[in-house]
């Protein structure tokens, strides 16, 4: 008998727990959004090959989760659009005779989400950006480590010298893919 109270009270905590936390299985997308279209990306930097790799990352990250069908415009609730604003590299390891080592990439983006019956924008952020780190072939490591599913999923971009700027660049904009899916279908209110 004391043993199945004890159990019930920590069962009960626990529930409590979970209930103050706000934590929910439901997606906080409004449920009368069910199509999107996914309009490609205008890439306003000085590099080739972004635009393709983050737009068809965005939307099979739509595909692959199924709350929200992707559709040609004419038909859907939603469009996403967005620009490519920014690639940079910061050195952020050098070796002996100040050559840089290790590099931080990030890419950012402009990404506007709008209601097409209403024409009002449900969100806009005026820069968004996807990151990682990779080590030039000078430093002697290797940058190969478990990326997420980029390595799984996005092609390597291909227009850079070296294929560890290459790879990064494919988990740069992996990453910057997922924040702007997320956004998207868990809205969560901005302050």
């Amino acid at each position: 008998m004391i043993r199945f109270t004890l159990q019930s009270l920590a069962l009960a905590a626990g529930l409590t727990v979970l209930a103050g936390c706000g934590y929910s299985a439901q997606s906080t997308l409004d449920p009368q959004y069910q199509t999107i279209a996914v309009s490609p990306f205008y890439d306003e930097t000085r590099e080739y090959d972004l635009q393709a790799p983050l737009t068809n990352a965005v939307t099979r990250k739509f595909i692959h989760d199924t709350r929200l069908d992707v559709v040609h415009p004419d038909k859907a609730d939603l469009l996403l659009e967005g620009v490519i604003l920014d690639y940079r590299l910061k050195g952020l390891t050098y070796d002996r005779n100040d050559d840089v080592t290790q590099y931080l990439l990030v890419v950012t983006a402009g990404v506007r989400v709008t209601d097409l019956r209403s024409g009002e924008v449900l969100w806009e952020e005026q820069v968004m950006a996807g990151e990682t780190s990779y080590y030039t072939r000078a430093a002697g490591q290797s940058s190969d480590r478990l990326r997420g599913n980029a390595e799984v999923f996005l092609p390597t971009v291909r227009s850079f010298a070296s294929d560890e700027e290459n790879r990064a660049a494919a988990e740069a904009l992996e990453q910057l893919a997922s924040d702007i899916f997320y956004r998207t279908v868990e809205p969560w209110p901005q302050s």
